[in-house]
């Protein structure tokens, strides 16, 4: 599966390749402080633990994985990638019938409407394939972001004490299903 652009956007299936990308993004304090505190992320930990979870959910053919975000403008600079994948995928009790839709852009390019952007298209291109059941999670004060599922028309379902092998924490789940 591939996603179309948008007017400004375009979007690029993310694979090990994309490792300095990944890096890259997780280098900025304001971006990992709604994920893990503020704190960088290592090289060896995008390699010997990002990636190997995102190959464990990735299935391009279905839309699961990393999305990169990039400019359409000329050098089409990457800004963000949005996420796709099972809910719950790495907690006990996954919920393969409904889509996890996930951010994470540059602190550069926040505020302009891009994450908004590139998650309604890639839900409305997986809405096209037949997936009827999408949420995302955040954690209760990062309100940038319960903004953005907000404007995907995702209302508020629940707390939850979302648990996997690299988070901890309570998190609010917004869910969106269509008829």
């Amino acid at each position: 599966m591939d996603f179309a652009n948008t007017p400004r956007l375009s979007f690029d299936y993310i694979t090990h390749n994309d490792a300095d990308f990944l890096y890259s993004l997780d280098q900025d304090e304001a971006v990992m402080r709604y994920i893990n505190g503020g704190r960088k992320t290592s090289r060896a930990d995008i390699d010997n633990v990002f990636l190997p979870r995102l190959n464990a959910y990735a299935n391009r053919l279905l839309g699961w994985g990393l999305w990169k975000v990039s400019l359409l403008e000329s050098p089409r600079p990457a800004i963000g990638w949005v996420l796709v994948r099972p809910m719950g995928f790495f907690t006990q009790n996954p919920d393969n019938s409904t889509l996890e839709l996930g951010w994470r852009f540059m602190r550069t390019h926040w505020g302009q409407g891009y994450a908004t952007e590139a998650a309604t298209a890639i839900r409305n291109e997986l809405r096209r394939t037949g997936v009827n059941r999408f949420a995302a999670i955040a954690l209760p004060d990062n309100v940038a972001s319960i903004a953005i599922m907000k404007k995907l028309g995702m209302t508020f379902s629940h707390t939850l004490a979302y648990k996997d092998e690299v988070f901890d924490d309570n998190v609010v789940v917004y869910h969106q299903k269509f008829a």
